[in-house]
């Protein structure tokens, strides 16, 4: 039931929901491309996409249809894509249009895990970020201590805005676990 009221909240455009979303279904995600792509980071690549996808056409979400279904559906679908591509990089430039379009997650309100960052000393949270995978540490970079916008980091590292959105999330939850596996 708590997945339903989440799905419908992130509908409304309810960040929380967002989030909620993509730490509960995450690892199943990213598992089922682990198996597939053997690769690490094209695994991780693709389930950000992934997300980022689902996020943008959560409205078209059928509930007859089990979510976690519906987000592996997307997941093969990238992974097909990227396949088709064969090229050095899963991303392709989005159109102004497309940018236009970019699904609007709010970037207003500190989350639980914003408010864990910033209260950790600079020094000691320097350290901890470099624990992050190097596309992690860029973003969680430009966005906190370069203080960018979300298009701004979009622009920067030539990505999707979805992407960077979904990146974001996933690279606070993962600085958030380990700042509190080091109390």
């Amino acid at each position: 039931m708590e997945i339903k009221t989440q799905i419908e909240k992130a509908k409304q455009g309810d960040q929380t929901a967002f989030t909620f979303l993509l730490n509960h279904y995450w690892s199943e995600v990213y598992g089922f491309m682990l198996k597939r792509t053997e690769n690490e980071t094209n695994a991780e690549d693709i389930t950000i996409e992934t997300f980022s996808k689902a996020f943008d056409k959560i409205a078209t979400y059928n509930p007859e249809f089990q979510f976690n279904t519906w987000l592996i559906t997307i997941a093969k679908n990238v992974y097909i894509d990227m396949l088709r591509k064969r090229k050095s990089s899963l991303f392709v430039e989005i159109t102004e249009q497309e940018d236009q379009k970019a699904y609007n997650i709010a970037d207003t309100t500190p989350s639980k895990e914003d408010e864990l960052i910033t209260e950790q000393n600079l020094s000691q949270l320097l350290q901890y970020i470099k624990e992050l995978k190097p596309h992690y540490q860029e973003v969680i970079q430009l966005r906190y201590f370069q203080e960018m916008s979300y298009q701004e980091i979009a622009n920067k590292i030539d990505e999707p805005l979805n992407n960077v959105k979904v990146k974001l999330l996933r690279a606070k939850k993962l600085l958030a676990e380990i700042i509190n596996n080091r109390r």
